[in-house]
């Protein structure tokens, strides 16, 4: 049984000074697990700063300036989410199967909500990241795994992120040597500004510029009727397929990756973000949910129009091949999609890549966050310029396998999604972790199902990329039956095991609201080790047969690929 590792808990901090005529804030009934102090203090976003000594108000003036100013996290791990392989996805959807499968993402709303809202709490509650807490609960294989899972998909992705920047400045006839230096630069250079409101400030700018993809869709002349209908009205254009099934896989890898949640639950804790401001990171989180999925449907309809009327719809090549068929249409549209695929890239490169030095900062018990100089926090800063450059230099070699490493990163994030999924519902209702704030019963079974949906998905992925005579539409059914199986038997047991134990008392019955509101998990040193019920042991078990067993296959299919 794994055990928490003992970690020295940082000394209390002690609230800031009042300002002159300020109501004083709660302060905290006990010693926070904060790991890095720059993590305490104000909140200070893009658009506006809010002062912890200062009581909050249920004005509504006041209300909307404290969003605004909260706003930030769940918009950006959103928007971020609609990157080069993003564009890429739902650019081929679009091209091959015209509007028929935007209903796909308008079911992702619910999922991409449940998960990150899950995430927000883990934040705000523990002020620990997300690959620590792994590493603390469940130890040191799980936390190894995950973070080196998490480190090696990321640098993966952040190629890809380049591989776009390359594309998407080639429309315009710049050479790769020129354009993947200038972005790797610029990456660098707003990340090792040494200030959060300056970095997200910029991460605001380039979601500012991804809302080209707007006008960009209606100059599209999309038939707005079938728009509308396939949203809501399940299909497959030219009926079910194997290759269909997995472009529906792939919509869904491409739109839940397994980043979302280090990188959110870190940059809640480097925005100081606290339980008393949960509910509008919440509203943060809502937003950028309906504005990616607005984003890459926005994409779909252009890459339909692209297509039109050609040789080339349902022959999708990449991201640049839409760009220059738009570009027989209007030169103007070719170009505004470049600059959206280019703009997608680099701010994907920055979340991913953030997230990642985040995690490596957790896991060491480094110096990591935004609000330090480069002087302050160097191993966390340097961590960053590496991965981007390292990244970059990739694309540059002559004849590195582009395409094998973009088919690696959507078989590794399938394979990473089960664990990152099955842990963040264990974190959630883990009383130790989150105290009041653990998961109520309705949402625990939602996200059963939500994440019972991901493993299968991620298993059909990972069976068809390392099988490649596997049918995707009979795999899918077999498996679909498996979990339905497994989720009647777990909710069976479920109920029987409540009606032998009686009513539960769920963690911080009887606490205020303002106690709930100001309850924080304490250091990690004083939890008390993880007690797992047999059959979450042996489902763990399972777990990681399926992920050394799925890691072994993919090395050896990359390898065969790689001699072919």
């Amino acid at each position: 049984m794994p055990s928490a590792r003992p970690a020295s808990p940082p000394p209390p901090a002690s609230p800031p000074p009042a300002s002159p005529g300020a109501r004083p804030a709660m302060t905290l009934a006990q010693p926070s697990a904060v790991l890095d102090e720059a993590h305490l203090g104000d909140i200070e976003g893009a658009f506006g700063r809010i002062r912890l000594d200062v009581e909050q108000s249920s004005d509504m003036k006041r209300r909307l300036v404290t969003f605004l100013a909260i706003v930030g996290p769940g918009l950006i791990v959103m928007v971020g989410d609609n990157d080069a392989g993003g564009v890429a996805t739902y650019a081929q959807a679009g091209q091959d199967y015209g509007y028929s499968l935007l209903w796909v993402l308008l079911l992702l709303i619910p999922v991409l909500i449940v998960n990150q809202e899950m995430v927000v709490r883990l934040g705000a509650v523990t002020g620990v990241g997300h690959a620590r807490l792994i590493n603390e609960r469940f130890g040191k294989f799980w936390g190894w795994f995950s973070v080196g899972d998490l480190f090696v998909l990321n640098f993966l992705t952040i190629v890809t992120e380049f591989i776009g920047v390359s594309l998407a400045l080639a429309y315009f006839g710049v050479s790769p040597y020129i354009a993947v230096p200038i972005a790797a630069a610029l990456l660098v250079g707003i990340t090792l500004s040494g200030s959060f409101r300056r970095w997200e400030r910029a991460m605001f700018a380039f979601i500012g510029a991804s809302l080209l993809l707007i006008p960009l869709a209606l100059l599209s002349h999309p038939y707005y009727g079938q728009v509308a209908s396939h949203f809501v009205i399940p299909g497959i254009q030219g009926g079910i397929s194997s290759k269909a099934v997995l472009l529906i896989i792939a919509i869904v890898g491409t739109t839940v990756a397994p980043w979302q949640l280090f990188f959110q639950q870190s940059n809640v804790i480097d925005k100081r973000i606290t339980p008393r401001f949960i509910r509008y990171e919440r509203a943060d989180t809502v937003l950028g949910s309906l504005v990616v999925v607005v984003g890459a449907a926005a994409v779909l309809v252009v890459a339909v129009y692209a297509g039109r009327g050609t040789g080339l719809a349902g022959h999708f090549t990449d991201a640049l091949g839409t760009a220059r068929a738009l570009g027989d249409h209007s030169r103007v549209l070719g170009a505004i999609f470049a600059i959206v695929l280019l703009d997608a890239s680099i701010l994907g490169a920055s979340a991913v890549t953030l997230s990642t030095s985040y995690a490596f900062g957790d896991v060491f018990n480094l110096k990591h966050s935004l609000h330090r100089k480069f002087r302050d926090a160097k191993s966390f800063y340097a961590s960053y310029a590496a991965l981007v450059l390292v990244a970059a230099s990739v694309v540059l070699i002559p004849h590195a396998p582009l395409g094998l490493i973009t088919v690696g990163v959507q078989a590794l994030a399938g394979v990473l999604l089960p664990s990152a999924s099955v842990f963040l519902l264990l974190l959630c209702n883990d009383p130790e972790v989150l105290g009041p704030w653990v998961n109520p019963p309705w949402l625990n079974m939602l996200a059963s199902v939500i994440v019972g949906v991901l493993v299968m998905l991620s298993g059909t992925l990972v069976a068809t990329t390392l099988f490649t005579h596997i049918n995707a539409t009979a795999t899918v059914i077999w498996l679909s039956a498996i979990l339905t199986a497994g989720l009647t038997a777990a909710a069976i047991r479920l109920r029987i095991v409540r009606a032998r134990l009686g009513p539960r008392v769920p963690p911080g019955a009887g606490m205020s609201r303002a106690e709930r509101s100001n309850w924080r998990m304490p250091p990690l040193a004083l939890l008390k080790p993880v007690d797992w019920s047999p059959g979450t042991k042996l489902s763990v078990l399972l777990l990681r047969a399926y992920l050394v067993v799925s890691v072994v296959l993919l090395v050896v299919a990359a390898v065969r690929l790689g001699s072919a």
